[in-house]
């Protein structure tokens, strides 16, 4: 479906259009701010959970959209945000069964009944999941959303050179994982 992002935000903010406005915004943005949170937390039901309330801040908030970025771009950002810190916060939670953060999302991974990938796709994703957070979250936006730098730039607000950096150290952690195990 093709929308016109400035009428969008517009009917967004006008009190009278906003409901089915943001009918329209979800249709066109849930499945792909879903797998990106699904990405970071791993888990489907907690996948689902983030996303709810990442749809609640843009629905509490997007009167205060001031356009300075891509209504795609302003959504990742909310996204990001949100399953990081539902990450940190279960990480805290756990700290005392578990040590690691990694340790906790491979639980979390091999645990996952909605995981249906084969042996390969679970040695990936358990190599990904050994990345510390931002190298991982820069993996996932540069190899499986196919974004550029510049837009993960706005989105993470960190440089260019520093996200090629971590793409770089990230991949040859996930070769080495894959080579080693």
């Amino acid at each position: 479906m093709h929308i016109d992002e400035k009428e969008l935000i517009n009917d967004l903010k006008d009190e009278t259009r906003r409901a089915m406005a943001f009918h329209i915004l979800v249709k066109s943005y849930q499945e792909r701010l879903y797998w990106h949170v699904r990405k970071i937390v791993v888990n489907h039901d907690d996948a689902d959970d983030v996303l709810q309330n990442v749809l609640l801040k843009v629905w509490k908030s997007v009167g205060n959209f001031r356009a300075d970025s891509s209504l795609y771009t302003w959504l990742y950002r909310i996204a990001t945000n949100e399953a990081l810190s539902f990450i940190n916060e279960r990480k805290r939670k756990s700290r005392h069964l578990l040590d690691e953060g990694s340790e906790f999302l491979l639980s979390t991974l091999e645990a996952d009944q909605y995981f249906d990938g084969d042996q390969a796709q679970l040695k990936l994703q358990k190599a990904i999941l050994t990345l510390p957070d931002k190298q991982r979250l820069v993996f996932n936006m540069k190899y499986f959303d196919e974004m550029k730098y510049q837009e993960i730039s706005e989105i993470l607000e960190t440089s260019v050179g520093a996200l090629k950096a971590s793409y770089h150290h990230a991949v040859k952690k996930i070769e080495a994982y894959i080579e080693n195990n």
